[in-house]
């Protein structure tokens, strides 16, 4: 992997490249990503994932008319084999050496981030005291990243990014009790309204997604669009900008 942070992005090229044209993702299309690596699906299994269910559209398009792929739920069954195939050619192989990673994500940037997610969530109305717990912790985070700044020397470094993959963690962990929080303080009919568009949003797909995924993917759509109707920032790296 070019570089463990650029998962989503890479994902999103891929899939744009394949498609012929710059089609942004939607929420679905960003909560199965986030079902993928939540779960430990490597990059290239996604990537050959996306290319196999293209190659196999583009072949079966040759012969007839077929409406054109408009999301990446349908590559989700193509990404599971080529899990499963990667899997059966590891057997008995010796692990692959641990590729240097690219920076970009120098501590300042990191604060920057999460200072900027806690000025947001300290502005909250809904959940003030789990949002206000977030936030001082997050100022935490933040105030720690910048104090270890000068004690890595580069940041392609491993212990940088162990410790980034450390953050991330913590991260994670913060969002789940954010999340439980906002869910627990969510009108009943927003949340039920939240379920029904990822029901109808997911459809399509139920066909090419296991029960489990499908379920995750829910999950993952009606947290996300929790935070987008309270204007709440997202935690994780992955969301940081690369500007």
């Amino acid at each position: 992997m070019r570089n463990y942070f650029n998962y989503f992005t890479e994902i999103e090229e891929r899939f744009q490249q394949r498609r012929g044209s710059i089609l942004l993702l939607s929420t679905l299309d960003w909560a199965l990503i986030e079902t993928w690596r939540e779960a430990g699906i490597p990059l290239e299994a996604v990537l050959r994932g996306i290319d196999a269910a293209f190659d196999k559209y583009e072949a079966r398009q040759r012969r007839g008319r077929m409406r054109r792929i408009n999301g990446l739920a349908w590559c989700a069954q193509a990404v599971m084999e080529a899990v499963e195939e990667m899997r059966e050619a590891a057997v008995g192989s010796a692990p692959a050496p641990a590729e240097t990673r690219e920076a970009g994500f120098e501590h300042e940037r990191v604060a920057a981030h999460l200072e900027a997610a806690a000025q947001a969530l300290e502005a909250a109305a809904v959940a003030p005291e789990a949002c206000r717990a977030t936030a001082a912790r997050l100022r935490e985070l933040g105030a720690e990243k910048r104090a270890s700044a000068g004690e890595v020397a580069a940041p392609r470094l491993p212990s940088a990014l162990v410790d980034l993959e450390s953050l991330e963690r913590s991260l994670t962990v913060l969002e789940e009790k954010l999340f439980a929080a906002l869910t627990a303080a969510a009108p009943e009919e927003l949340l039920v309204g939240l379920k029904e568009h990822a029901a109808r949003e997911l459809a399509p797909y139920r066909s090419r997604m296991g029960v489990v995924q499908l379920r995750q993917v829910e999950r993952q759509f009606v947290q996300k669009q929790l935070l987008v109707h309270y204007n709440l920032p997202r935690l994780s790296l992955f969301y940081m900008s690369q500007q």
